[in-house]
């Protein structure tokens, strides 16, 4: 939702989350999904322990969509409680008010530890001029209603009078520079570039699922000197394992390299746990299997059955692991197999997808196969199937040409890399 901007940069060489605003669409009213980036900018705050700057110039919630923001754990209310919580863990939050902040709007710099407001621009109520005249009849202006004068002078909901933008965040910069951190040297670490022309990792992009991707293709392409020292190399080839730098770091590295197995499984969790024990942050390139077939006899029955208990087993060391976790979704990301990769509901610190990037519980390519099986005369379903397999059909045309695949394929075919120990 571009109403509401949330990023991390450095103030005063303390790095800081920003949580900003924009009252130029829908007047910086919060809606579900801003709600949603709200939180998760908090949740990055405090789970790294970052000061957090709000930029607050929001007129509340947008109360068409009330029921979507405001009654539930993860609602409104988050906000305001994960403020208190910030500051009990002596996280600081510093806020300048550069524009009307009405309703919760006004709750945000009023919970912070310092305030800074804008004169003749910031304003603080619950309720503005129009809902006053509504409820009481009586003519009021913003300033008198909720001013910076008043505030700073007479309610002391906020600590500084600004008599423009450019003094208040002069003042957040003061503000900063006294919060007495220790600000740690950054080391310059020096690395070797990859052996492999990172640029080709834009032709390596699987874009139609079609044929299987080597991963070591994508890891000589982003891993230091290509120097990778695997785990487990030859057990549960269909996932990848090991350790390597990324730019000085050292992490530990998951990698999908077709369907996630019961060995590749007990492979992951092994080396999922052996992370956690060093301490050692992880990595999670996520390309799992697009479509599983169903067990058609006991035997195939009694393997897919060991194959959920391995990737379960999997997903408890991944949710237990206590290390630094980042996701990469590079491909399609379906079904339970993301679960065991850190997907989004085992809460890894960063998720980040490539453009091409699919996350669906069931590949949309299999879907017509399943529907031309069904009979077009079978109304009782209510659902019309003629409709359905002409959208997939479509879909299935908008995809890329076949001279696009042709040079995709041919890079992706290539001779494989060698990754150095």
């Amino acid at each position: 939702m571009l109403n509401f901007i949330a990023g991390i940069g450095k103030i005063c060489g303390i790095w800081c989350v920003f949580i900003a605003n924009d009252a130029t669409v829908k007047g910086g009213t919060i809606y579900p999904v801003s709600l949603k980036k709200q939180l998760r900018a908090q949740e990055i705050a405090l789970k790294n322990r970052l000061p957090s700057v709000y930029l607050v110039d929001s007129g509340g919630a947008f109360l068409p969509l009330q029921a979507e923001i405001f009654p539930d754990q993860f609602h409104g209310g988050r906000t305001f409680y994960n403020e208190a919580v910030m500051s009990s863990l002596r996280i600081p939050q510093m806020a300048v008010v550069c524009g009307s902040c009405t309703a919760g709007g006004a709750y945000v710099p009023t919970m912070a530890e310092e305030t800074a407001i804008v004169d003749k621009i910031g304003t603080l109520f619950l309720a503005g001029p129009p809902l006053v005249k509504a409820a009481t009849g009586e003519d009021i202006n913003p300033e008198e209603l909720g001013g910076a004068m008043l505030h700073s002078k007479i309610s002391g909901c906020v600590d500084h009078f600004a008599s423009s933008e450019k003094e208040a965040y002069e003042c957040i910069r003061n503000i900063i520079s006294t919060l007495n951190y220790d600000i740690t040297e950054e080391e310059t670490l020096e690395f070797d570039s990859p052996l492999y022309n990172v640029d080709e990792l834009l032709g390596l992009a699987p874009q139609d699922y079609d044929h299987t991707l080597h991963i070591k293709l994508i890891l000589s392409r982003m891993i230091d000197g290509s120097r990778f020292q695997e785990f487990k190399a030859n057990y549960g080839t269909t996932l990848v394992t090991g350790f390597a730098y990324i730019e000085g770091q050292l992490v530990g590295i998951v990698a999908n390299n077709g369907e996630l197995t019961h060995d590749a499984s007990l492979k992951g969790s092994h080396f999922v746990q052996l992370c956690n024990q060093r301490n050692i942050p992880i990595l999670f390139i996520v390309n799992t299997a697009p479509f599983s077939a169903e067990p058609s006899s006991p035997k195939q029955a009694e393997d897919h059955t060991n194959r959920l208990k391995a990737q379960a087993s999997m997903m408890s060391a991944v949710a237990c692991a206590s290390i630094p976790k980042i996701t990469l979704v590079i491909g399609g990301c379906y079904g339970n197999e993301c679960y065991a990769m850190c997907g989004r509901s085992f809460d890894p610190n960063f998720l980040f997808l490539w453009p091409n990037a699919r996350i669906a519980l069931v590949d949309s390519r299999h879907i017509p196969t399943f529907l031309f099986t069904l009979d077009d005369d079978c109304s009782e379903t209510g659902v019309d199937l003629t409709f359905l397999k002409e959208k997939f059909v479509i879909a299935q045309c908008l995809r890329i040409t076949k001279q696009q695949k042709q040079q995709i394929m041919s890079l992706q075919q290539s001779p494989m890399p060698v990754l150095r120990m």
